[in-house]
């Protein structure tokens, strides 16, 4: 073979072998912004918007709408201070755990970030915590706690509430407070708090929780009590005329002191007694819980002895921020969360001299 056959041979091996070296290259670039592509490190870390659901049991609740309410607002402030665009969507329940189910599915498959849900039964939440768990998506439980074991089930679960037994102390306080500084509380004289209870809803462990320990404070407190009736009205205040006026039919004046589990209860024992042409001057000692605007009014005007502040507004706060926070991949250290799970707000008892505080 001659020598220029052999350099352009050479050539030739050169040139394959610059070949091999820049397809190599290229492969590797490829699959650098391939791997680039997937990493965390170029991971949105602020997204443009976030998506939360929300369903309650009843909206037609006055505390919980109120509290639904404060939750838009400070999602609202939120939105302007974080530049981040918060969608929220909002479902009734209409007090159906089925419905409620439903809704959190919609949720899940529409893509929300976090879904905060006011369980209709609290002891029924596992559909919505195994669908939850199998998208990957955060649940709050608010205003209504489920039983402990159940959250426990999964690390991303939450609650936001208050402790019940505190609302009823603060309830029993007051009636104790009304019964010691006030002799025309005891209207036949005999030195005993009569009275009837509206509970709030059968086997619910807030309406149980509040009327045990409101009646054990009382007595606690040194006063003596006899239970003349009691009357499951669900949290609702035309339920609660309902059986307030069948109450006053068998027992009339001989009712000293109504201990309502809510405020609606205790504003429907105050519709029953209009209702029936009492003089104010004659009711029975009516007190409540939660704190609502209607309940703080009545406080105001004489109508309820007193009532228990529900933080609403704190418990909005709360919820949205640990909402926040769990959507965007934020530190959840700021939240003041007790077990790495639960926000509990503290109650207050409201007199009328208080109520100019809380409006």
């Amino acid at each position: 073979m001659s020598g220029d056959g052999v350099e352009r041979k050479e050539s030739g091996v050169m040139r394959m072998r610059r070949r091999k070296w820049l397809t190599a290259g290229l492969v590797l670039i490829l699959c650098g912004g391939l791997l680039a592509g997937c990493s965390p490190a170029v991971r949105e870390e602020h997204p443009a918007n976030i998506r939360i659901g929300v369903t309650v049991y009843d909206q037609y609740d006055t505390f919980v709408s109120q509290l639904i309410e404060k939750f838009n607002a400070y999602a609202s402030e939120k939105e302007a201070e974080s530049k981040v665009a918060i969608n929220i969507e909002t479902y009734n329940a209409a007090d159906s755990q089925t419905t409620q189910n439903s809704q959190v599915e919609t949720m899940l498959s529409d893509g929300c970030n976090v879904i905060c849900v006011n369980l209709v039964d609290r002891t029924e939440p596992s559909v919505i915590i195994d669908m939850a768990e199998q998208s990957g998506v955060p649940v709050i439980f608010f205003n209504r706690e489920l039983v402990e074991e159940d959250l426990e089930r999964w690390d991303q679960l939450y609650y936001v509430g208050a402790k019940a037994f505190e609302s009823g102390i603060m309830q029993g306080e007051i009636a104790v407070d009304v019964f010691k500084n006030n002799p025309q509380a005891d209207k036949n004289g005999d030195g005993v708090f009569q009275y009837v209870v509206l509970e709030g809803e059968a086997g619910h462990q807030d309406a149980i929780v509040r009327t045990e320990y409101s009646v054990s404070t009382v007595i606690e407190e040194g006063v003596e009590m006899e239970k003349l009736s009691y009357a499951i009205a669900n949290w609702n205040r035309a339920q609660a005329q309902t059986k307030m006026a069948q109450m006053l039919g068998e027992y009339g004046g001989e009712i000293e002191l109504v201990l309502a589990n809510n405020d609606d209860m205790a504003l429907g024992a105050v519709d029953a007694l209009k209702a029936a042409g009492i003089a104010q001057e004659q009711w029975p000692v009516i007190v409540g819980i939660d704190g609502t605007d209607v309940g703080l009014a009545a406080v105001k005007n004489g109508e309820l002895a007193g009532t228990v502040y529900n933080d609403k507004e704190g418990q909005a706060l709360a919820m949205l921020n640990l909402a926040y926070e769990l959507s965007v991949g934020g530190s959840l250290s700021e939240l003041g969360l007790e077990d790495g799970k639960y926000i509990r707000l503290p109650y207050a008892k409201i007199g009328p001299e208080d109520v100019a505080d809380y409006e």
